[in-house]
């Protein structure tokens, strides 16, 4: 754990792996249910990163964070959405290549894993979801696509995310879904936020 000064009331720190991340965040999340937690206006997890603002005593948070007792994220715990999935991307045979099985396979390996959202980013209710074993990690495509429409579910690297809208992409595409990832009219807007929990439902079978 390495922690670093931003600015006069915020605190970066930076983790190890994905998964401390996520299991600090989670820590964080709950101390502050129980009033255990300074006072923090926000929380922000990132891919190896959690960021603590508007603090208002940075330096006493600074010297208690090492001494914690941070469990690992309790994956049971969270709440967990159902989106339901279209396997039919455009890369999905490039995607069962790169794994080295049949196509038919891809639908049945991606739904059968539990996501977590690990941080947010790139577009307004674009969540990057970890889940998927080391192995079916999938580079970026070589030329990304001008246009990738809303509802996509693609992979790149380690992830998996849902484009909320249609924007230029380079992730590798594997289904559709209709469920509407970001909604002004919804409150909150945003589906996904860090530390939910997703499975990715198969649709047509």
């Amino acid at each position: 754990m390495r922690l670093l000064p931003v600015g006069d009331r915020a605190l970066l720190v930076e983790l190890d792996s994905g998964e401390e991340a996520a299991s600090l965040h989670a820590e964080l999340l709950r101390r502050r249910a129980a009033g255990t937690l300074p006072p923090v206006r926000e929380i922000v997890p990132a891919a190896r990163t959690v960021l603590l603002d508007g603090i208002d005593e940075p330096g006493r948070l600074a010297a208690e964070l090492p001494g914690w007792r941070i469990p690992p994220r309790a994956a049971g715990a969270r709440k967990v959405i159902e989106i339901p999935v279209r396997y039919d991307g455009p890369d999905l045979a490039d995607v069962a290549a790169l794994w080295g099985v049949a196509e038919g396979e891809v639908a049945e390996i991606h739904s059968a894993a539990g996501f977590h959202v690990a941080f947010c980013g790139f577009a307004p209710g674009f969540g990057y979801l970890t889940g998927l074993d080391e192995r079916f990690a999938v580079p970026r495509r070589a030329t990304p696509r001008t246009s990738v429409p809303a509802g996509s579910v693609a992979l790149a690297g380690p992830y998996t995310g849902v484009y909320p809208r249609s924007s230029p992409g380079g992730w590798q595409l594997i289904g559709t879904t209709d469920v509407p990832l970001w909604d002004p009219a919804r409150e909150p807007a945003a589906l996904l936020a860090p530390g939910t929990g997703v499975r990715f439902v198969r649709e047509g079978r």
